[in-house]
């Protein structure tokens, strides 16, 4: 790479620089942010670029949105956030980001550097803000020299593109917005390539899966930029496959090989107790997507093969037999090369006798959601769906098949953070414009970050923003009646949604039955966001009363 610049170059400040390079070198076109007082030079290098930045009404959804703008666009989201308060506010929406692997560039101010550490009670001053911030990030760094911006930025993006990505902070301290850089004439970013496994690794990995018997395949959210890849290596083995939440829709909807994200379901389990080779991608294996119900029930006995770009995560939670470190897609192209022919191994009878045995639909913990997931699949074919942690997202989970990655992601598993699915979609409206998205948010979540209402009606996002109201903490009651704990401090007093929503200019209606809210579907105008909130308890009485159920 090379940096140096010549003498003729004129100059222009630091935080002009960072535009440029963030437009113009990494092709970023929407930030996320709060002006403040700390931030306002950041903006005045802004002026006049064609970058689209969005406010929401609170750090932590721009963080959500960044963090819903990566998953469905598959670009890393970008935010300017505020020394001190601003940053403890994003804290929470950088660890759901690095418990996912989520693309995520954080800038921020901090005091002038003769300031650091001094505890002079400045402005928003904090004992480390890097200190504070680096448990939530891939890697935290202070900008001392103005000078170094294009390499440190250049080191976020090398961890986007070619390492386990997350979030990363970059801080600059207020009294080098204003220094003077040269300004490049020309700044390339470097040309990455993710590593690719060993070819002596894959040799064996390949024969081990020749070997099966009862092969089983795992693709976690690491796989979903290489979907034809994960599709065809599948197909060739024959295998049964596990999709996780975050990888879901990766073999396409509904297709034959695929078990969806019910490893933590007895069926499922049977089927990897019994496997004699295990080939696991892109996922750590961990309990949210394993093992939900937490009963430690999810057991490996044969081979196990792991890839994933992380060396670390190749030991973590299982005991593995073959480890190979490279990039997911990279290494799913070149083990389906060893598998010219495809196998014969009654893959899927042994995956359709599975979900049988599940039943799925019928299942009385996710009957109630079948119409729901029914009715938005027939008005919203293709949509985003993007869940808080609620009750419809729970049997989603299950539930949903999608026909591409990137189009169902939620904050339920991982880090499970609440408030989550309103900025989330918010953010994967405006990286997949060309879609719909609807927001899955449940009447206690939502009351987190529901003021981003505000900012999906001053921008014309035109999420359906579909909201579960059963009352308060419904999960958490069911814990502490499991556990014969007195319900405390989960029966909620709920506010007029629709009143809210109107005041905040978004239209809104209440259903209580799948032809209801096919109704609102079909009158909604994609200009802007709608609410739709469904009366819980009205609507599993309707699904009684109509046979919908499918409770006998």
């Amino acid at each position: 790479m090379n940096t140096s610049v010549t003498s003729n170059q004129s100059t222009i400040s630091c935080a002009e620089l960072l535009v440029h390079l963030l437009r113009d070198t990494y092709g970023v076109s929407t930030l996320f942010g709060i002006p403040g007082v700390h931030t306002v030079e950041l903006y005045r290098g802004l002026e006049g670029s064609d970058v689209q930045h969005i406010t929401p009404r609170h750090e932590q959804g721009a963080g959500f949105m960044a963090d819903g703008y990566a998953r469905a666009s598959g670009k890393p989201g970008v935010c300017l956030i505020i020394t001190g308060p601003g940053m403890t506010n994003m804290a929470t929406a950088m660890g759901q980001a690095l418990a996912d692997s989520i693309p995520m560039l954080v800038i921020s101010s901090v005091n002038r550097r003769d300031t650091l550490g001094l505890g002079q009670g400045r402005l928003h001053e904090l004992p480390s803000q890097q200190q504070m911030i680096s448990g939530v990030a891939r890697f935290s760094h202070t900008l001392l020299d103005a000078n170094t911006l294009p390499e440190v930025l250049a080191r976020a993006f090398a961890v986007f593109n070619g390492a386990r990505p997350g979030p990363v902070h970059i801080e600059i301290p207020i009294d080098l917005f204003n220094a003077p850089v040269n300004e490049p004439a020309s700044w390339q970013a470097p040309t990455l390539y993710r590593a690719a496994p060993d070819p002596e690794g894959l040799a064996e990995a390949a024969r081990l899966l020749h070997a099966a018997k009862q092969p089983l395949v795992l693709l976690g959210g690491g796989c979903v930029a290489a979907p034809e890849a994960a599709r065809a290596l599948v197909e060739q083995l024959d295998a049964p496959t596990v999709t996780t939440i975050n990888a879901k829709g990766l073999l396409g909807r509904d297709h034959p090989l695929d078990l969806g994200a019910n490893a933590a379901l007895p069926a499922v389990r049977e089927l990897a107790v019994n496997a004699d080779v295990i080939l696991a991608v892109g996922t750590e294996l961990g309990e949210t997507d394993y093992d939900v119900v937490f009963d430690g029930g999810f057991h490996l006995n044969g081979a196990l093969i792991r890839i994933d770009l992380d060396p670390e995560q190749l030991v973590r939670n299982q005991r593995t037999t073959l480890g190979l470190v490279g990039d997911a897609g990279r290494s799913l192209e070149r083990l389906l090369a060893h598998f010219p022919d495809a196998m014969q191994r009654n893959g899927i009878e042994r995956t359709a006798n599975a979900l049988s045995a599940l039943n799925l639909e019928n299942d009385p913990a996710f009957s109630d959601f079948v119409p729901l997931y029914d009715t938005l699949a027939e008005h919203l074919p293709g949509a985003i769906l993007v869940g808080d942690s609620t009750a419809p997202v729970y049997a989603g989970n299950h539930l949903v098949s999608q026909p591409a990655p990137r189009r169902y992601f939620n904050a339920s598993t991982g880090y499970g953070t609440l408030g989550y699915g309103l900025p989330a979609a918010l953010g994967a409206q405006l990286g997949r414009p060309d879609l719909p998205v609807v927001a899955l948010v449940g009447d206690g979540g939502v009351m987190f970050t529901l003021a981003e209402i505000a900012t999906a009606v001053e921008e014309r996002l035109p999420v359906v923003i579909v909201l579960w109201h059963n009352a308060g903490y419904e999960e958490i009651r069911r814990y502490m009646d499991a556990n014969g704990v007195a319900r405390l401090g989960v029966d909620l007093q709920a506010p007029n949604f629709l009143t809210l929503a109107e005041g905040f200019g978004c239209p809104g209606v209440l259903v209580e039955s799948p032809a209801e809210l096919a109704k609102a579907l079909t009158n909604h105008e994609a200009n802007g966001p709608l609410l739709i909130e469904i009366n819980a308890a009205a609507w599993q009485t309707n699904l009684i009363e109509t046979g919908d159920n499918n409770e006998e």
